[in-house]
């Protein structure tokens, strides 16, 4: 199979070489505006494929260790944490519309200027996941063919086929993909990320993940369907009066083509841990090989030159 390296692309899969009628490009659409950070799409994935628990740093498990931010002992994704919920503990400017007395104590603190300050305390609550990105830099460096593009337009990584060489670990711009500490034998070794429950696709069942949202902030589908709901919601939080709601990584212009899993947010991409503008590492391969293509033949050209040279 083939695939293209930079620009947009409407169709990864027929990209790569499946047939006219493979199933459409799915993926995710999480809306962090209703994630009540549950943790319910971390332990459904999880369980749904048998990650072992890994606690909040990944090289060195432990189930009772405590990352000691706020609540979030997950810490980030790994290659036994395919999602993550971030929180993120925030002083924002207090908001001008009224309130409602509800008759109850006040929870200010003894002496406390009973009118409050100009700032409140707000959460932001996020469940990151890999990309599924339209260009696909891990793809480019595999040596063995272990990442692929499935049918579905995601990404997927065949354990079986892995070597843990590692080279896919740099080339992802989001800092997904992890390899798993451990012998071969004991499933280390490898690589792994999310595989968007490829299982769960080929049974026409959606991922854990979305299955087990309590709030639909992670929704799954065709991707076009989900981009046209995202913009929905977008348009409706604006004219709701929250003006810093934006869409993240929907875009299939962006440096990436567009990303497989795509956010809306409430704030900028770096205060939830996500590159402002990612880029496909692989994007500028062709002119390197041009380059050094030139390079070979210059160097060639002026050996030949200085040889003949001499022997007149």
């Amino acid at each position: 199979m083939s695939h293209s390296l930079y620009g947009p692309l409407e169709d990864p899969s027929g990209n790569a070489g499946y047939p006219d009628g493979h199933p459409p490009r799915v993926g995710f659409f999480t809306d962090t505006s209703v994630c009540i950070g549950c943790k319910a799409c971390e332990v459904a994935c999880k369980e749904w494929n048998a990650l072992p628990a890994d606690g909040s740093h990944h090289d060195e498990p432990d189930l009772l260790d405590l990352s000691g931010m706020s609540y979030d002992n997950t810490g980030g994704l790994g290659a036994s944490t395919y999602r993550h919920v971030a929180f993120i503990e925030q002083k924002v400017p207090k908001r001008e519309s009224a309130t409602v007395d509800l008759g109850m104590p006040s929870p200010a603190l003894p002496g406390a200027d009973s009118e409050g300050d100009a700032t409140e305390v707000r959460w932001l609550m996020a469940s990151d996941v890999c990309k599924h990105c339209t260009h696909a830099a891990c793809l480019d460096v595999c040596p063995t063919g272990a990442l692929i593009r499935t049918e579905h337009g995601t990404v997927l990584v065949q354990d079986d086929i892995c070597n843990g060489c590692g080279y896919c670990i740099p080339a992802c711009p989001y800092g997904v993909i992890d390899q798993r500490k451990g012998d071969r034998d004991k499933g280390g070794g490898g690589a792994f990320k999310c595989t968007m429950c490829q299982d769960r696709l080929g049974a026409g069942l959606q991922p854990a993940c979305a299955t087990a949202c309590p709030t639909e902030s992670i929704q799954f589908g065709p991707l076009d369907g989900l981009r046209e709901r995202a913009a929905a919601r977008l348009e409706e939080l604006h004219e709701r009066g929250v003006p810093e709601a934006r869409l993240y990584g929907h875009d299939p212009d962006d440096g990436v083509g567009g990303d497989g899993a795509f956010f809306l947010l409430l704030d900028e991409p770096e205060v939830y841990g996500l590159p402002p503008d990612p880029v496909v590492t692989t994007r500028d391969l062709p002119s390197m090989w041009r380059h050094a293509a030139v390079a070979a033949l210059t160097v060639a050209g002026t050996v030949a030159a200085a040889f003949l040279g001499g022997r007149g």
